[in-house]
């Protein structure tokens, strides 16, 4: 049997599907699983033990220039490799109405989730088979659920299983314990005090964790520097996605913003801090097989000491 998953974007809601192919992977032995996402995002689902092909698009990109030659052309190889196999099934786990368009270009039946389940309605008219999956729980047993449903298997009652493997080889500040740090996000709204960041570093630096500060753009590197240079902390060099997840998975503490790093970190089962400041973690707390908290809301910013008395609970 081969299947293919639809999960694009962003890094957080792939990692959210991770432990849905994990539990496919278990209930139906032998399957061949194949992943399509987002070219940025690729390192998560390479990553997983249970993925056999991992098909990338750049929409991101491509939507900017969609009558550029070379935008053209990467499209036609993109379509080539969409039809290289027939499918039993193709699950959007997005559910919306581009992914289940991406879908159409699989060869096989597609599912996802109903009308009453999903993010943009009209994409469940894409699906022949539907799941009713309660939009009041977490991302990841959202994905769970809807798996289990459209392949007709049991949902396991064990904890997910991001199944990630990590390389051994990691970037990492010193030699010995650390922590990372993730201040930086897609918005500012998102954004923690940069001083309550120096001050929760510097606690770290104390009980003798070496810290990294971690960004992804130049903005975001000069914000990494800024906490970085107060604490005495090392800012890496710009990693990949894989390179991160690698540093990740090694690091005593992760503490993060509401973001896919954040929630890689989880996955990785690490003991791991989310920082919410613009959004309730309810249905997309932080969440791994290690100690996870989620602090804050929407509109509910996190004290410092609530952060530094968490911060002490993962320790």
């Amino acid at each position: 049997m081969r299947i293919l998953i639809v999960k694009t974007s962003s890094m957080g809601d792939v990692v959210h599907a991770l432990p849905a192919i994990s539990d496919i992977a278990q209930a139906i032995p032998g399957i061949q699983i194949d992943w399509l996402v987002e070219k940025s995002f690729a390192a998560m689902p390479n990553q997983h033990r249970a993925v056999n092909r991992v098909i990338t698009l750049q929409w991101r990109k491509w939507r900017k220039s969609l009558r550029a030659p070379d935008t053209k052309a990467a499209i036609k190889t993109w379509r080539a490799e969409m039809a290289l196999h027939r499918y039993d099934l193709v699950i959007d786990m997005q559910g919306l109405l581009k992914s289940a368009l991406f879908a159409c270009f699989a060869q096989g039946p597609r599912a996802g989730y109903d009308r009453q389940s999903i993010r943009e309605p009209l994409a469940s008219l894409f699906y022949k088979r539907h799941a009713r999956v309660s939009r009041d729980l977490h991302a990841v047993d959202r994905c769970r659920q809807l798996a289990a449903q459209v392949l007709g298997y049991t949902l396991p009652t064990t904890p997910p299983n991001f199944g990630l493997k990590a390389s051994a080889e990691a970037w990492t500040p010193a030699p010995g314990p650390y922590a990372v740090l993730i201040p930086c996000a897609s918005r500012p709204e998102k954004l923690w005090p940069q001083q309550d960041w120096i001050v929760a570093a510097s606690q770290l630096r104390q009980k003798g964790l070496a810290i990294a500060v971690m960004w992804g753009s130049p903005e975001e590197e000069q914000r990494a520097k800024n906490i970085a240079q107060a604490c005495d902390g090392v800012v890496p060099p710009f990693l990949t996605v894989a390179q991160a997840g690698d540093t990740l998975a090694h690091a005593q503490l992760v503490v993060g913003l509401d973001t896919g790093l954040t929630h890689l970190a989880a996955a990785h089962g690490r003991p791991t801090l989310g920082i919410y400041c613009d959004h309730e973690p309810g249905l997309a707390g932080v969440t791994g097989s290690g100690h996870v908290i989620s602090l804050g809301g929407k509109g509910q910013v996190p004290s410092r000491t609530e952060v530094l008395a968490s911060m002490d609970q993962l320790l």
